[in-house]
This record gives structure tokens, sequence and C-alpha cells, in this order.
């Protein structure tokens, strides 16, 4: 992660104390479902399916690309003002990343064929939004195989699933605190903070989408047919 990223991890948890496992379980759950007017994941994965004429690889690139420039946007917003407004938008900067992302990751999760009713699959969809170094942690500590398409054909217990909605949490706040202290050093330059914290969202929503991308199908492939009737 870095020494600005452990920084910035430091930072973030004193500014942002109400950024937890159960808050980041939430999210998941409202970027799987939806609430209000934001489609949930499976709806949104069905419109990318539809506009691509049933082109499953074409429709994920389209929500690549979409989740890309909405996390680019939302990083832009709430990071323009650096380290003096951290104590006021990097929870919001944190809570708006990480719905894109799980949003990104079970649209595309459910366009691979996986159920994001179950329990597990949402688990796996946590874990897609982890990078190689903290899911090497978070193997060590689970002692197990924690590789999305592993989690998502198997159970597991309440204790596997907290390991796994605090490594998300730990990646965020490092993630949100490293931009902060990235665009502080670098204050005197106009918006700077906010290009750092756009561009940074914007290559880490990628990064998701592309690994998520990678995933197998299921042994049970449900395809296109099937899933729309879902």
């Amino acid at each position: 992660m870095g020494v600005v990223g452990s920084m910035g991890g430091a930072l973030a948890k004193r500014v942002a104390p109400n950024v937890t496992g159960p808050v980041v379980r939430q999210v998941l759950e409202r970027a799987i479902d939806g609430f209000g007017p934001i489609s949930g994941a499976v709806a949104s994965a069905e419109t990318a399916l539809r506009k691509n004429g049933g082109d499953t690889d074409r429709a994920i690139e389209d929500l690549i690309d979409q989740h890309v420039r909405w996390a680019g946007a939302q990083g832009f917003l709430t990071n323009v003002g650096g380290l003096v407004t951290m104590v006021v938008t990097a929870p919001a900067n944190i809570t708006a990343v990480a719905l894109l992302q799980c949003h990104l990751a079970a649209a595309i999760v459910h366009l691979r064929g996986y159920d994001l009713d179950k329990p597990a699959v949402r688990d796996a969809v946590l874990v897609c939004l982890l990078d190689k170094d903290a899911r090497k942690s978070l193997a060590r500590d689970a002692k197990q195989d924690i590789s999305p398409s592993v989690l998502a054909a198997g159970q597991h217990g309440p204790a596997l699933a907290q390991l796994i909605s605090q490594a998300v949490t730990g990646q965020l706040l490092a993630a949100v605190g490293g931009k902060r202290v990235a665009s502080f050093v670098a204050r005197r330059i106009p918006v700077l903070g906010g290009v750092v914290g756009g561009a940074g969202d914007a290559l880490a929503t990628r990064r998701i989408g592309m690994s998520t991308a990678a995933l197998p199908r299921p042994l049970k492939y449900i395809g296109p047919a099937n899933r729309s009737a879902k």
C-alpha cells in the first residue's frame, strides 16, 4: 500500500470513524438491491446487455466505462478541497466510491452467471474490490483461498464475512487518505486535489472492473435468457 497510503489510512480513520465493516455491508446491499432512484446491479446489468444486443463482453465494457466516469467525477468533487476539507468530504468520498465499485462488480458478477441472491456471492463481490496485496493479506488471515470464484461457489460463516468487510474498509480508508495526503502536498496548485482524487478513484474502479470481468463462469452457468427471467 506504500508509505503515503499508510499515512493516509491513519488520517482517514480519524476523520471518518463511522466508515466501518457494517457500513460497507450496507453499501453492498444497496448497490446490489438498489434504493430510491438508483437501479440495482441486476437491472443495470440487464440494461447494458440489451443495449449491446446480448453481447456480454461488450455490456461489461460499457458498464466499466460508465462507472469509471462516475467514479472520476465524484472523486474530483469530493477531493478538490484537499486535506483541509477532509473531515467533511472523506466519509462521502468513501461511501460514494464504495457504492459505485460494489455496483460495478455486482453487475459484472451477475453477467458472468452468478446468483447475487446468495450471501456467498455477495461476499465474493466485496472481495472483487480488493487489490492483490489486500487479497493476499486476507487469505493469510482467513487461512483459506479467498478468490471470488471460490468464495461464490462455497459456503462460509460470519467470521470470514467479517474479515472481508474489514479488509475492504481498510483499503477504502487507505486509498482515500492517500489521495488526501497527495493533494495536500501539492496544495499550492489549484484543484490538483480534485484531479488526484478523481484519477485515483477512476483508476481503482477500472482495475476492479477488469479483474471482475476475468471471473470464470460458475459450474452451473446461468445463460442470458435465464438471467433475464430471474
